[in-house]
């Protein structure tokens, strides 16, 4: 997970562009990642842990959305990525949202957005997280997320 932390902050330090990230589920485990490799403060702007509905929708998640999608989906997912990345004015937000915990809830939802001016994009996913204990699990999430970011922004 390191090599692709240093890949995502290299790429995106010489692109000139920057992430932020709303996290849920995995509790800035992410963000924690990135923070991990030296030159992050370049392309870091904020990290935000909304663990709440309460705080998704005060960072400008719709409460419409998480009532009628739930606030497991990739619905809520997306406005999450689309929120942060407007709050901090980022080139990318990172959406993530889900439950991790006994076998039957282990489903997260994730969202890639950017915004590189006129160029908007969304890139949806959901993933089974594996693992036996939840730190096991946000690894697992974690490795999944970072590498389809590194897809992303090296093309």
């Amino acid at each position: 997970m390191e090599d692709l932390s240093k890949i995502i902050v290299e790429t995106l330090k010489n692109k000139n562009e920057t992430i932020s990230f709303m996290e849920s589920c995995t509790g800035g485990f992410l963000a924690n990642q990135l923070t991990n490799i030296d030159g992050a403060s370049n392309v870091l702007k904020v990290s935000l842990v909304t663990y709440s509905n309460e705080y998704k929708i005060k960072f400008g998640v719709d409460k419409n959305i998480i009532n009628a999608k739930g606030v497991y989906s990739n619905f809520t997912s997306q406005e999450m990525a689309e929120k942060v990345s407007q709050f901090a004015k980022s080139n990318w937000g990172i959406g993530i949202t889900g439950e991790l915990g006994n076998e039957d809830k282990n489903k997260v939802y994730y969202t890639i957005y950017n915004n590189n001016g006129n160029n908007i994009e969304f890139y949806d996913y959901a993933v089974f997280a594996e693992g036996n204990t939840r730190e096991e699990k946000k690894q697992f999430i974690a490795e999944e997320i970072l590498g389809e970011l590194c897809k992303r922004i090296r093309s």
